[in-house]
């Protein structure tokens, strides 16, 4: 019973440390309880399928910390207007099992290597998990550990060195060092060891949060100009209205939104993720002769000077099929396509610029592993009204400049906005401020857009750049470079959200480096699996002799 109450006490404080409702702070002890539950069955128990248990407890811990924090998921709709299961059930399940997975691999380097090692073991592995979720076609780093202070800034600004990877590695590290705190507590009981113990506990909460409040007092980075920036949040239900409105009047209605609110020079209009054309998407072979894309720039000739960046759905034919690319599908009539989910900038007398989402949602725009899954599963697809098949993508960020002003827009596409060193190559590529288009509508009015919205301001933090977030529904935002909300909107709002963002050029250690300690925690952890092979490999050789 006491383990299970141990497992359930790490599941509560995992939940209740999660934005944007939670308290951060109880992240630092909340996979205390699971490596107590771990030792005590390892060491003291008379449990005969300890490893079974051990994974069975994790699996219940995991599982509730997903549920708590993204059963928002079951928000999101099939076509028909039912809700989508799959949506929910097959990530949080999936994610649970994966968790499960990496502790038990903990648990098992411990019983072969000891104590000492197996924690080290447990930081590099966590950390590598962490980095393959960011990487691989099922990812899914909504949960990493870095992610939990994403609501207060004044106490993450070092994260423009070390990323919200640094944050993970550094709550990872104070639950070992708690873990083994009490560890040497129970084993000798001296007080002397305890003061020494806690006092560096306090020292490796205390001290990254002490230089983070002098830096967030002391910013003093000048910017090199500014723009003015108006996002424009349409509220277009993506159910009832974005695939059953005409077109032009999906158009209409956003530029009448613009119109509207257009005091003073404006220089960037930026509308959300996929505004344009709302049912099917717009061949990119022919930009300059789409009628939505040519009354765009009719009414930038009335603005002069002004810039209109928007998320559309795009899509290239390949009548050769000797030219199609290795992403496209082919559809009824034999023809290869590719679709994209793309940011277009518009300039009245230029050439519509495009650039295409590189990071994309599993189960909704990518079919992961399609070439093995698919065969299984079938079209498994939750299907939002986007495609049944996956997505291209873009291989290398672009960012967009114009000739009226000094902005260097980086269009960041939705989801792209979840990863840390993903959005430094935007600046590394020149952007000097970041635009999200974003469409959160999909789960209603629940954590989902609340934490994605959360998680950008990480993105300010670790690349010194202001953000100008449109989002179809809310909540667009104004975020400046340490990671406070300027000013926001409501969810479910039609409106508009009108910022003057500063532009910063200087490059910030993070951008340089990127996820550094989760580089370094790949190499310690082949380290240790090399090592304990090697271990293995002694000890047969001095059993044969």
């Amino acid at each position: 019973m006491k383990y299970i109450i141990l497992s359930l006490l790490s599941a509560v404080l995992l939940s209740i440390s999660w934005p944007t409702y939670g308290i951060p702070f109880f992240i630092f002890f909340a996979l205390v309880p699971l490596l107590i539950m771990e030792h005590d069955i390892s060491k003291f128990s008379k449990i005969k399928k300890k490893g079974r248990v051990i994974y069975g407890l994790t699996f219940l811990t995991f599982l509730i910390w997903n549920i708590v924090t993204t059963g928002w998921l079951y928000g999101a709709r099939n076509p028909d207007g039912s809700h989508a299961l799959l949506a929910v059930v097959f990530p949080v399940l999936f994610n649970a099992f994966l968790y499960s997975f990496i502790f038990q691999c903990y648990h098992w380097y411990k019983n072969a290597q000891g104590t000492y090692f197996g924690l080290v073991f447990f930081v590099a592995i966590w950390m590598v998990f962490e980095k393959l979720l960011m990487s691989w076609e099922f990812t899914w780093p909504w949960l990493n550990l870095g992610n939990a202070f994403a609501d207060y800034p004044k106490v993450i600004q070092w994260y423009d060195t070390l990323g919200s990877t640094g944050g993970s590695f550094w709550i990872l590290l104070i639950n070992v060092y708690i873990f083994y705190t009490l560890r040497i507590w129970e084993a000798g009981r001296k007080r002397k060891s305890l003061i020494i113990n806690t006092s560096v506990l306090a020292i490796m909460i205390f001290l990254p949060m002490l230089i983070s409040l002098m830096k967030y007092n002391n910013f003093d980075e000048k910017p090199i100009g500014s723009v003015n920036v108006l996002m424009l949040q349409p509220d277009l239900d993506p159910y009832n209205e974005k695939y059953s409105k005409d077109s032009l009047t999906i158009l209409n209605d956003l530029l009448t939104l613009a119109e509207q609110n257009s005091k003073g020079q404006i220089d960037y209009y930026i509308g959300p993720e996929t505004s344009l054309p709302g049912y099917g998407s717009i061949s990119e072979s022919g930009f300059e002769q789409n009628m939505l894309l040519n009354k765009i720039k009719e009414f930038l000739s009335k603005h002069p000077k002004s810039v209109f960046t928007t998320g559309i759905s795009s899509h290239r034919f390949y009548p050769i099929e000797s030219e199609k690319s290795k992403t496209a599908y082919q559809t009824s009539q034999g023809i290869f396509v590719d679709s994209y989910n793309s940011a277009v900038q518009i300039i009245p007398n230029q050439k519509v610029e495009v650039y295409h989402k590189g990071k994309l949602v599993p189960g909704v725009e990518i079919f992961p592993y399609i070439n093995i899954l698919r065969p299984i599963l079938g079209n498994a697809m939750i299907n939002l009204g986007g495609t049944t098949a996956s997505l291209a993508t873009d291989p290398e960020r672009k960012v967009f400049t114009n000739p009226f002003n000094n902005g260097k827009v980086a269009p960041i596409i939705c989801y792209e906005s979840i990863y840390g060193e993903y959005v430094t190559e935007y600046v590394k590529k020149g952007a000097n401020f970041l635009a999200i288009m974003t469409n959160d509508s999909w789960w209603g009015e629940t954590q989902g857009h609340e934490q994605l919205m959360a998680y950008a301001r990480m993105r300010a933090i670790e690349t010194h750049r202001e953000i100008a977030r449109a989002a179809n529904s809310g909540i667009s935002a104004h975020i400046d470079a340490k990671g406070d909300v300027v000013a926001d909107t409501f969810y479910g709002d039609k409106t508009t959200l009108f910022a003057k963002v500063n532009l910063y050029d200087k490059i910030t250690f993070y951008t340089k480096a990127g996820d550094l300690l989760s580089r370094f925690s790949i190499f310690v952890f082949g380290f240790l699996i090399f090592y304990n092979w090697i271990k293995k490999f002694q000890n047969r050789k001095k059993a044969t002799k």
